[in-house]
């Protein structure tokens, strides 16, 4: 991570753990909000306003929070509006790395090599890990965001008329219910899959895998009679949940110990993920060469860096 503007570590995947040896995760530190007039977000400073052009987007496709901002990104018809890089699969040692591997791109904007001198552009003495996705304001050369929520919310609205009216993934009519949903979805599966795969001991990975499933076994009871989360329209709570499904067999379930069972035994969820990568756009944004190279990157988890053949993916058309 950076203390103080300075690289001190190799990359390592637990940089805090609770009382219990449970994952702890980083809170995001950029937390500025694009408007459509410009004024101040919910959080930061003003002076963001919705332009063409203005804004670049920064991703990892193994990364799930990333992966967020890029379906609703596809979603929202911004890809004309907002540029984009694509960081290297690995977590290297200096973390994200700007390279040729395929689906990935260079820095177009800085040209650098690590993502962290993106940090350290934009804060000097910034000190905490340097994370994925990162949306850039080209204009006033910095940081805007790095809190994959804010990014996805600023996608949906905060571009006014600039993004396309198709889906409104935060309607006001839903917005209590997907509340409600993100807030017992994020810590029991979302994060609850790093939490069994970064746990350091046992009771801790227990406690999340009990949670991981649990909470698989309420969303395919929700979505027995269902076609989305919320009834009949996409919104966030859906995305936010795509992207942990759509990385479950091919990394959680083996490499994270979330084995218990696989989602493809659970017939909703099956149903339910083969439905929203249906959607237009949204199979373009998953790359599972880059999920499974990603996370069997991880030393702490996967020493010897092999990477597994399998699962068989075909039927998701992956």
């Amino acid at each position: 991570m950076l203390i103080d503007g300075k690289w001190t570590a190799d990359w390592h995947p637990v940089q805090a753990k609770d009382e219990k040896g449970g994952f702890v995760r980083q809170t995001s530190s950029f937390r500025h909000w694009v408007t459509p007039d410009g004024a101040a977000g919910i959080t930061g400073d003003g002076g963001f306003i919705a332009e063409p052009g203005r804004y670049h987007l920064y991703v990892a496709l193994i990364c799930p929070w990333a992966s967020r901002t890029l379906i609703a990104r596809k979603l929202k018809g911004l890809e004309e509006i907002v540029s984009l890089s694509v960081v290297e699969p690995w977590l290297l040692n200096e973390g994200w790395h700007f390279g040729d591997y395929p689906g990935s791109t260079p820095d177009a904007l800085k040209q650098v090599e690590w993502l962290h001198q993106l940090y350290t552009y934009a804060d000097p003495h910034f000190t905490g890990r340097a994370t994925v996705p990162v949306l850039w304001d080209k204009k006033t050369d910095t940081m805007v965001n790095n809190e994959s929520a804010d990014i996805l919310r600023m996608f949906n609205s905060g571009f006014g008329d600039l993004a396309s009216r198709e889906y409104d993934l935060y309607p006001d009519h839903l917005q209590a219910e997907i509340d409600d949903l993100n807030a017992e979805i994020y810590p029991k599966l979302n994060n609850g899959v790093y939490r069994s795969g970064f746990a350091t001991t046992q009771i801790s990975y227990e406690e999340a895998v009990r949670d991981v499933f649990t909470m698989l076994d309420t969303l395919e009871q929700r979505l027995a009679n269902r076609r989305f989360l919320c009834g009949e329209q996409l919104t966030e709570a859906d995305i936010r949940l795509f992207v942990t499904l759509v990385r479950f067999d091919a990394a959680y379930h083996g490499l994270f110990k979330c084995n218990l069972r696989k989602l493809a035994e659970y017939p909703n969820l099956d149903r339910y993920l083969q439905h929203i990568l249906d959607i237009p756009g949204v199979r373009e944004t998953v790359n599972i060469d880059h999920i499974k190279q990603g996370y069997y990157s991880i030393k702490a988890l996967n020493p010897n860096g092999i990477v597994p053949v399998g699962p068989d993916l075909s039927a998701y058309g992956l």
